[in-house]
């Protein structure tokens, strides 16, 4: 995997432990990872600090340090954030996809690992980790969040999934064996339908041998380290740019959010109208559980796979797209993405035309539209 560069890597000491009170600069910088996308964090942040205050501090594993007797499992949740706000994951339905891996795998799971860092689904493994006793490991599968399951850079470096486990909050499990993630998305994105448009999975079981090279690696620290840099801030749209390496677009109010939940997904576009030193322009941003392509006066600024973030102007907090109101003011940040998406194979999973835009992607360089 190609090396990040120092604002996609952060300069920060790795985190090895999260206690409580690391819980809201993790759900901070996640939130601001999701693009809009992953959940949004509030009910997790929650969730992971009562399961901390019960089981106790969780330890975070870097990938080098991974033996031969640990394995790895990736969970996250599928489905509709706007629906995630209302049905909640049920008690034990994490346990019950941990059984049924180890049961399938005959391996004991030693710890979990977040697919995507971005939003509620970067939060919400180390509340599972802390019920479950496991560790967390200090990567995930994409750097950010992204809406389907053959996004993740385990495909990018041709790691097969082999299985998968589904569970949702009635209590279903289905056991899922598909020729490939494009065939599973399609499998598991049915079954989330079924279950009212969210469920849990779990569809790669890492070793110490599998994950170097296929993961994106420190991005637990890195949540933390940009949670803690935005919550401390005085000036916190600066202090993201900052830290990210990023550009804010535009500041605004939103004038219209055209948005809806279709098949398993949030789609839909949201329009900004400037403000200050920005009045007079007119902002539309895409999304399909993340925010995709950002278009001014018919002109692409940004596009997937780079990252863009709409942000509460005064407090800098990530506004999830299932969020998104009439009236906020907001600002829209968007900045490089990891290295890896960049690459030939991984702009064929996660570019715009990934998406049905028929759009060429450019590399977003801040300043560059102005």
């Amino acid at each position: 995997m190609p090396d990040q560069d120092l604002h996609s890597r952060g300069d920060g000491a790795p985190v090895r432990t999260i206690a409580r009170s690391d819980v809201a600069a993790l759900a901070a910088g996640a939130a601001i990872f999701g693009t809009g996308g992953g959940g949004a964090v509030q009910t997790e942040q929650l969730a992971v600090e009562t399961a901390i205050d019960r089981y106790g501090p969780v330890s975070v594993i870097p990938v080098e340090e991974l033996t031969d007797d640990d394995a790895v499992i990736v969970i996250s949740a599928i489905g509709a954030p706007s629906v995630g706000i209302e049905m909640l994951v049920a008690e034990g339905q994490t346990d019950t996809i941990v059984r049924e891996v180890e049961r399938y795998t005959g391996r004991r799971m030693t710890a979990v690992m977040a697919a995507e860092i971005g939003g509620s689904n970067g939060v919400a493994p180390v509340g599972w980790a802390a019920r479950l006793g496991l560790k967390v490991l200090d990567a995930d599968g994409m750097g950010r969040a992204f809406p389907q399951g053959t996004m993740i850079s385990m495909n990018v470096a041709g790691l097969p999934s082999e299985f998968a486990v589904m569970s949702d909050a009635i209590g279903n499990v289905s056991l899922l064996r598909t020729v490939n993630l494009a065939w599973l998305e399609r499998h598991a994105r049915a079954l989330t339908v079924a279950s009212g448009g969210i469920s849990l999975g779990a569809h790669y079981v890492l070793t110490s041998r599998t994950a170097p090279g296929a993961v994106i690696e420190g991005t637990v620290s890195r949540a933390v380290q940009v949670g803690r840099r935005l919550l401390a801030a005085a000036e916190p749209i600066a202090a993201l740019a900052d830290e990210l390496g990023a550009e804010a677009v535009v500041h605004g109010k939103i004038i219209d959010v055209d948005r809806n939940t279709e098949g398993g997904f949030t789609r839909g576009s949201v329009t900004v109208e400037g403000v200050g030193p920005d009045r007079g322009r007119l902002i539309r941003v895409e999304i399909q559980n993340e925010n995709l392509v950002i278009m001014e006066d018919g002109l692409v600024i940004a596009t997937v796979p780079d990252l863009i973030t709409i942000v509460d102007s005064e407090t800098g907090e990530a506004i999830s797209t299932e969020l998104l109101r009439f009236g906020q003011r907001v600002s829209v940040l968007a900045w490089a993405c990891d290295p890896l998406w960049r690459t030939e194979r991984g702009l064929e999973l996660t570019g715009p035309r990934a998406f049905g835009y028929d759009l060429d992607y450019s590399p977003f360089a801040a300043g560059a539209h102005r």
